[in-house]
């Protein structure tokens, strides 16, 4: 679980996130949306650790982020896995390489050890047989489930994604969130996402929040957003005509 308790931060004189609270469960795909300049990569930033909120505390189920040393940090860290928006992989290193990267970082496994953990997430993501491939030999969707066997290759308790399926074409883009959304449960994990995809929203959303110019502006499930008359989550989440039409529909039935 994942706790946010009155989150504020700022800038300056500019507030970008303005007491924000909210609570994520554990084997569950949670999904933070909103319009550009809501505040959703600085809330995302905060929840990891990488920015300091101005007022409020982050919690990792009994564990107070705000208030932890730099050892406690990296124990957190190890139980975190992140899949960044751009892959974040490095060009140099085989597939691989790459995914067995934070455990020479972390840990002290054997060779042998590394190597089963690596083929095992490769073959968690259907990618088994492209250990030596380098990521320009592979398609986007592929460095993407790269990405996730990296992120996951530890064993997290939590894993944040930052836009998984921004630049894929949208049958690939299922497959992620499939393959995300599998994940979560077979592993038990508390994952959070940030996105603008509503395929993603409507599929996968098992809790949603929706901020809005730095405020926590809706949350629910991707079921309570058809039923929903809140007007910023209906302008946000049906902004096409063909949206609209298959809300109608769904109401109508």
């Amino acid at each position: 679980m994942i706790r946010a308790e009155n989150i504020v931060k700022s800038f300056g004189t500019q507030e970008v996130l303005k007491d924000i609270s909210f609570t994520f469960e554990k084997s569950k795909t949670n999904l933070i949306i909103g319009k550009s300049g809501a505040g959703k990569t600085v809330l995302l930033k905060i929840l990891v650790g990488l920015l300091q909120p101005t007022k409020g505390s982050v919690w990792f189920d009994d564990i107070n982020l705000n208030k932890i040393d730099k050892n406690q940090l990296r124990e957190l860290r190890m139980k975190i896995g992140m899949l960044f928006q751009g892959n974040a992989l490095f060009d140099s290193m085989t597939v691989e390489e790459n995914i067995r990267f934070p455990m020479d970082m972390f840990t002290t496994k054997t060779a042998k050890e590394k190597q089963q953990q690596v083929d095992y997430c490769l073959e968690r993501v259907s990618l088994q047989g492209s250990n030596k491939k380098y990521p320009s030999e592979i398609s986007g969707g592929m460095q993407k489930r790269v990405g996730i066997a990296r992120a996951i290759v530890l064993n997290p308790k939590y894993l944040f994604c930052d836009e998984p399926n921004s630049g894929l074409d949208p049958k690939t883009a299922i497959t992620i969130d499939e393959l995300i959304s599998t994940i979560t449960k077979d592993n038990e994990m508390t994952t959070i996402i940030n996105t603008h995809d509503m395929n993603s929203v409507m599929e996968i959303g098992e809790k949603i929040c929706l901020l809005h110019q730095g405020k926590l502006a809706w949350e629910g499930t991707k079921d309570e957003v058809l039923e929903s008359e809140d007007e910023l989550l209906l302008d946000f989440i049906f902004a096409s005509p063909f949206l609209q039409r298959l809300r109608s529909k769904a109401l109508s039935q």
